[in-house]
């Protein structure tokens, strides 16, 4: 069956709505937002109307000059239609560059400067705000203008109505067919070169995993447009015919009536995504009842919010289904949770390596792989492994240890073959054995919390950074009641959960946290005046 599905070994990105359509064309797929370049076409389409939309995007580029290989980044407000132009600059054989709404006008100008020139998708909005203080015309060979607002600075693609359609340009499948970008949590974000036999490699045990949802369940997704992921999760349920839900705002304010109108069967979104949704449990309208499959990936998730969530479903044996991976390698392990299985979870086990695809080993600082049950620097084999970082070749090759790729975590692999996390390499605290175990604790001893992090002092102490829901106030006994047998730290920082620093998948940006917190430039719930 999956060689029917799936059966070039490479995963064309052009074609993906072309090919759902023609064998699940009526399709129901419901958007939150109305596409901002389309807007007429409403909020309820189908894999049909996709198409069409993919097909008449790329033949407007076609029209306005973009050609086979050539680099396109889009940079514009968050909105389905980003990867809807990253389809349809692929249909016509470019390489769509997919840049995060959140990212700053100094990062995106670092980035079109790798790109050396590339033609930038954007909107007014943008062109007004984060891009105005970059020479775009110097950056880049063209702006193209998203959305319905004409702006001096490019062409409107909205306006190009008469643009004729065309085939799809097939591009060969070792040649790089997208280039997206890390978190970022470490500062500037790197460019990855992906190509359509890597993202085949990717699907691939997606695609195994979701073979009981096909066609069964309605699919809710609330991710990152930009991401690879976002384009495997379109692969894997457009190739299986799932109604689906794509949805731009988190807010649980938003989500809950979505979800009590179109009462979706697996819904995926971010781990701290799924944080907030936790208040969905008990909601009007029980938004979450008919959710059997929850699927999650990116980072690892706290076993509170998998408790509650799997509690607030009334279907029957629903599952959290959990994916450990990088950007640059994809997915590595996976695991699945039960209501039962949930109560005694380690936050820290990501489950095992997928069989077939991946192999992962923990090395000491020597390079050598350590015992089973030791902690060490985690590497893994992928064929799925991005080509290179785009302009820094260099580090992208200081990760590689012959045929492994070092991941910047810490972790270990239990007698099983289980894989457990510890932190990332640059975040280790020398007086706590793992911030990140520390974390899971806190938040399961304490409902109140929406997020805790624990990064380095300015003297090398411990600080917990903590965020409450709705920014109620923290209670301090029930607090210290909490820390009284943990390793020393200093008194909590109590932040407003929207002030902290965040990647485009909504990972707390800890370099940037540990910044602020030595300026003195993190505001405090209490005072919201900078901490002292």
């Amino acid at each position: 069956m999956l060689n029917r599905l799936l059966p070039e070994r490479a995963f064309y990105l052009g074609q993906l709505f072309e090919n759902a359509a023609a064998r699940f064309g009526s399709t129901p797929v419901t958007l939150d937002q109305p596409l901002a370049t389309f807007p007429e076409r409403g909020r309820d389409l189908t894999y049909a109307a996709l198409a069409d939309v993919v097909d008449d995007l790329a033949a407007r580029l076609w029209a306005a000059g973009v050609r086979p290989a050539e680099r396109i980044a889009v940079h514009k407000g968050a909105n389905f239609d980003i990867a809807l132009i990253a389809c349809a600059a692929a249909r016509i054989g470019a390489v769509p560059v997919t840049l995060s709404p959140a990212l700053s006008g100094q990062i995106i100008d670092e980035l079109l400067r790798r790109l050396d020139q590339p033609w930038l998708v954007t909107d007014a909005d943008k062109i007004d705000g984060d891009l105005a203080d970059l020479n775009l015309e110097a950056l880049t060979r063209r702006v193209l203008v998203a959305g319905t607002r004409e702006h001096p600075t490019g062409l409107l693609l909205a306006g190009l109505d008469d643009a004729p359609r065309r085939d799809p340009v097939r591009m060969h499948p070792s040649q790089p067919a997208l280039i997206t970008h890390t978190s970022g949590t470490t500062g500037v974000s790197k460019l990855m070169v992906h190509t359509a036999q890597t993202i085949f490699h990717r699907l691939l045990p997606q695609q195994i995993i979701a073979w009981p949802v096909r066609r069964r369940e309605r699919v809710a997704l609330c991710m990152s447009f930009v991401h690879s992921r976002f384009f495997h999760s379109l692969g894997v349920f457009l190739n299986y015919g799932n109604p689906l839900d794509v949805l731009v705002d988190p807010d649980p304010d938003v989500i809950g009536p979505i979800f009590t109108r179109t009462r979706p069967g697996l819904v995926e979104t971010h781990p701290n995504n799924f944080i907030q949704w936790e208040e969905l449990a008990d909601a009007p309208g029980a938004p979450l009842a008919s959710v059997r499959y929850y699927s999650t990936t990116f980072d690892a998730i706290h076993p509170r919010t998998i408790q509650r969530l799997l509690g607030a479903s009334r279907r029957r044996n629903p599952l959290m289904v959990q994916l450990y991976g990088q950007s640059e390698t994809g997915p590595i392990s996976g695991w699945w949770y039960t209501p039962n299985s949930a109560r005694e979870t380690d936050g820290r086990c990501v489950g095992f390596p997928l069989p077939g695809f991946i192999k992962v080993r923990a090395v000491g600082e020597d390079g050598a792989p350590v015992r089973r049950g030791e902690a060490g620097h985690l590497e893994v084999r992928s064929r799925g492994r991005v080509l290179t970082y785009l302009g820094e070749d260099g580090r992208y090759r200081s990760q590689l240890n012959g045929s492994w790729w070092r991941l910047g975590d810490m972790g270990y692999l239990n007698r099983l073959g289980m894989l457990f996390l510890i932190d990332r390499d640059i975040d280790q605290i020398d007086s706590i054995d793992s911030n990140l175990e520390l974390e899971d604790v806190l938040m399961s001893s304490l409902d109140e919390l929406l997020e805790v992090v624990i990064v380095k002092g300015p003297d090398g102490t411990p600080v917990p950074i903590v965020c409450t829901r709705k920014d109620a106030p923290l209670d301090q006994d029930r607090w210290r009641k909490a820390v009284q047998d943990m390793p020393p730290m200093s008194d909590p920082l109590h932040v407003p959960f929207a002030d902290l620093p965040r990647t485009s998948t909504w990972k707390v940006q800890r370099v940037q946290l540990t910044r602020m917190l030595e300026e003195g430039s993190l505001r405090t719930v209490d005072s919201r005046t900078a901490a002292r």
